[in-house]
């Protein structure tokens, strides 16, 4: 039985599986298994896959049901006791699971684990993610007990830089298949576990998160996807502040979106339920403006990153 198995959702991305592969079969840990499901791809990604021999990978294919499906069947497929995900279109770097295999033999109970990781916006522009946490040093690996807390700006939890034990997803039933499109089925997963047991964490970046990809469902229009219910959460956040305002400024990033796409209820819908004092003064001012100011900005921020300058009005 492999140490880990490498969960990986496969569609439509002919154009970036090779690159993650390779930078999955470059990793010096190399107790692994590979389970790439093929979520019903019209491209040529099946072909990509299977001209690469490596006997580590295990491949499935599908009728398309979208990224969380794709992921729980993938998890189901696994042998291994850990669970780390990679996305198609992701990649990391050949010490990534290394650094992951250090966590969990460092704290054997952890129920879950990640490391820091890169974000890269486009050729231009690749920046670590921005966290309280990394004033800790560049190689401090801990628990962290309240995730909210460091998840403030980016998020600890990425897909492609967490691991859990396969019996701790199962416990929190996998990702959440009605949220569509990637609207949020891994931030609800994370804020899910986050709430069960302490984030076996590494400082150590050995990951890049890359926001260049082909295809990405992030780019699917606001009106056709179905977001994670926050408003689940809010019981709990009465216990915890840092909750709240996690859950106020996914809200505040939600309300944007809808605005944007001129839906004006679901916009006033949201900003009703954030308690203004845990947004910074951008982010109040932002709510205020009209749609077409708004989505100038974004060209403007769009704009800005392909001359290497990272905009961002969560900090």
């Amino acid at each position: 039985m492999p140490k880990f198995s490498v969960i990986i959702p496969l569609y439509n991305k002919e154009r970036d599986i090779k690159k993650t592969l390779e930078s999955l079969f470059a990793q010096t840990f190399t107790d692994f298994e590979v389970i790439i499901v093929n979520d019903g791809s019209t491209d040529a990604s099946e072909r990509v896959v299977k001209s690469i021999s490596d006997s580590r990978i295990v491949f499935f294919s599908k009728e398309n049901e979208g990224v969380g499906p794709t992921r729980n069947y993938g998890v189901k497929k696994a042998t291994a006791k850990n669970i780390v995900f990679l996305d198609a279109d992701d990649y990391w770097y050949s010490f990534h699971l290394e650094n992951i295999n250090s966590i969990v033999d460092k704290f054997p109970d952890a129920q879950w684990f990640a490391t820091a990781y890169n974000k890269k916006h486009n050729e231009n522009l690749t920046t670590s993610i921005i966290s309280p946490v990394l004033k800790k040093g560049e190689n401090w690996t801990g628990y962290i007990t309240n995730y909210f807390k460091y998840s403030l700006v980016d998020a600890l939890a990425w897909t492609s830089a967490v691991g859990m034990k396969k019996t701790f997803f199962d416990s929190l039933t996998g990702f959440d298949t009605t949220i569509t499109h990637g609207a949020g089925e891994d931030t609800d997963l994370w804020l899910r576990a986050a709430l069960k047991a302490p984030l076996a964490f590494s400082t150590k970046i050995s990951a890049t998160h890359n926001l260049d990809g082909s295809n990405r469902i992030s780019h699917t229009h606001t009106l056709k996807r179905t977001y994670m219910d926050l408003d689940t959460y809010e019981p709990e956040a009465g216990k915890n502040p840092f909750l709240k305002k996690y859950l106020d400024i996914n809200r505040f990033s939600l309300a944007l979106q809808y605005k944007m796409a001129g839906d004006t209820a679901s916009f006033k819908k949201y900003v009703a339920k954030i308690d203004g004092n845990n947004l910074n003064k951008k982010q109040q001012k932002l709510l205020k403006l009209p749609r077409h100011v708004l989505k100038l900005m974004v060209k403007s921020k769009v704009l800005f990153e392909k001359y290497g300058v990272r905009l961002s009005s969560y900090k």
